[in-house]
């Protein structure tokens, strides 16, 4: 099933005029990031807090960053690090490569916080990212409505116990403390006009598109932000889809195709059929 898959794959990638990349959390595993999927994997990557059996839920929350703000940032301020410091994996490149054969090029539709497709050089303004991004900021009240670069904020993370060493960045308007502008859980506060207007453009950008495909790395069921987003495309756009997914591969329509693979794994083997001689 996987062969025909693939090979299904290629033809719907081969005739499309545009290509939608839909990612989750599945496509930065292959980057060495973690995936935080269940308690055990998220207390693997945070082993202070798994001595402390607290769940991701708890701790990505504004509830933390107002009663243990080191804590909060220990957490979010360590991902920052980590994220700045990862090497986008080999498919990025065969996404953009693929998309720049097509007359419409190519976007971006992610849950993912973490910029790896700005980091490996997708325009940003094909990007959404539905759920924000680690690398903005906002005031933790809010205080207005304003949205700024983290690129002067430098963490330093006692990654053993979790817990940032140095001052917390602050709201230059009120002096408050400053958060992520990451959509959490339990999440209020969360300022959504930056992602909006991300989707604004991606959506704009999409209407010139006749043949688009929608090609889906590592976005599971759990939270379906990115696979609602991607069958919105495919019914509203007469786009086809592609699922790249090692646990959740099936598609509802026959004319779409599912390959039980990870992200990297999948799009290496979709590109050797595309560079096949005809």
């Amino acid at each position: 099933m996987t062969t025909a898959a693939l090979a299904r794959a290629a033809e719907l990638i081969a005739d499309a005029d545009a290509l939608l990349v839909t990612a989750g959390a599945g496509m930065g595993v292959d980057s060495g990031l973690p995936d935080f999927r269940g308690n055990e994997g998220f207390w693997n990557a945070y082993p202070a807090l798994g001595r402390a059996k607290m769940a991701f839920t708890s701790v990505a929350a504004p509830r933390t960053f107002r009663t243990d703000p080191q804590l909060a940032w220990g957490f979010y301020g360590h991902r920052l690090a980590l994220y700045r410091a990862t090497v986008p994996h080999a498919g990025f490149a065969l996404l953009r490569a693929w998309g720049g054969n097509m007359v419409h090029g190519l976007g971006v539709f992610t849950s993912n916080v973490d910029g790896q497709f700005q980091a490996a050089g997708f325009d940003p303004q094909r990007i959404a990212e539905c759920h924000g991004s680690i690398h903005h900021l906002q005031c933790m009240e809010p205080c207005t409505h304003d949205i700024w670069t983290a690129d002067a904020f430098a963490p330093q993370v006692d990654a053993e116990a979790c817990r940032m060493t140095n001052d917390a960045p602050r709201c230059p308007h009120c002096g408050g403390l400053a958060r992520p502008n990451i959509l959490m859980f339990g999440d209020w506060e969360w300022l959504e006009q930056r992602s909006e207007a991300q989707q604004g453009r991606l959506l704009r950008w999409l209407a010139h598109a006749r043949r688009p495909v929608v090609v889906e790395l590592g976005a599971g069921t759990a939270i379906p932000s990115v696979r609602h987003f991607g069958q919105r495309v495919v019914h509203d756009c007469g786009g086809r889809m592609v699922r790249i997914n090692p646990r959740e591969p099936d598609v509802a329509d026959a004319r779409d195709c599912g390959i039980a693979l990870g992200a990297l794994a999948g799009l290496q083997a979709i590109d050797a059929l595309l560079k096949r001689p005809q």
